[in-house]
């Protein structure tokens, strides 16, 4: 079975020059088949108030009204992802920048109303695993932005650590998958404010109690939550770290 490592990376490190370039030449060495999957938030935020429209989060998720929607589009499958693909191609990676709604690669449903109203958030239904399964085959590396459709011509605003769980999940079956969340933490922090708090395994159980206690909360918790989705579906390997330690074998492994 052939090795495919996932990396999702955060919106803080692709919108920065020198952090993204960083990033992407230590992405380059990662052995065997790769897909790279991020989003932008920060810029995406930055954006939204430049024009002046308010953003929202609710425990680590975006409120996507018709506006936001518009604004989360350009910046992720626009600035973002095309600067990923052609410093990709300035590596001699073949890149091939992507959201959801190409080649019906990732489908969603949006995100029904319940106690709080997500707008257009999408909930992924279905990754398209031949087609993915074609384009590693073909050695083209997916660069794919945090956008879903619903198949119904609409647009879907979709977590990436979410996406990258799901993908992980569904190409399990055909690959010893690797899975790496790259932020600008070292993993996983007892303390926030303290880099050396890292935690250097985490299980669920711990996890729902540091979640109780308020240690991990806001976009950790949907983070983690997939992450351990991914773990009882078959994934081998997750790993939370700094985007420069990719290499390190450092950050905290989820059990």
């Amino acid at each position: 079975m052939n090795q495919l490592t996932i990396v999702k990376v955060g919106g803080k490190i692709v919108e920065n020059d020198s952090s993204l370039r960083a990033f992407l030449k230590d992405f380059t060495l990662i052995a065997g088949h790769k897909i790279l999957i991020h989003g932008g938030g920060n810029a995406a935020t930055q954006l939204a108030e430049k024009l002046g429209v308010p953003s929202r989060m609710i425990d680590g998720r975006r409120i996507t009204d018709e506006e936001t929607l518009k604004i989360v589009t350009m910046v992720y499958a626009g600035w973002i992802n095309k600067t990923i693909v052609a410093s990709l191609q300035g590596l001699s990676l073949d890149a091939i920048g992507m959201t959801g709604a190409d080649m019906n690669l990732i489908t969603a449903v949006k995100r029904p109303v319940k106690e709080i109203d997500y707008g257009y958030a999408g909930d992924v239904r279905e990754i398209n695993v031949p087609v993915l399964k074609d384009l590693l085959t073909q050695n083209y590396l997916p660069v794919i932005a945090s956008l879903t459709h619903d198949g119904a011509g609409h647009l879907l605003n979709t977590n990436a650590d979410t996406i990258a769980g799901e993908m992980a999940k569904a190409l399990a079956r055909d690959f010893k998958v690797r899975l790496i969340y790259c932020s600008d933490k070292r993993g996983v922090l007892l303390n926030e404010k303290d880099a050396n708090s890292t935690l250097y395994s985490l299980t669920r159980e711990e996890f729902l109690q540091y979640k109780k206690e308020g240690v991990i909360r806001d976009g950790m918790i949907p983070k983690l939550e997939n992450a351990f989705a991914a773990i009882a579906s078959g994934v081998k390997e997750i790993i939370l770290t700094h985007a420069s330690d990719i290499h390190k074998g450092s950050g905290t492994f989820i059990c």
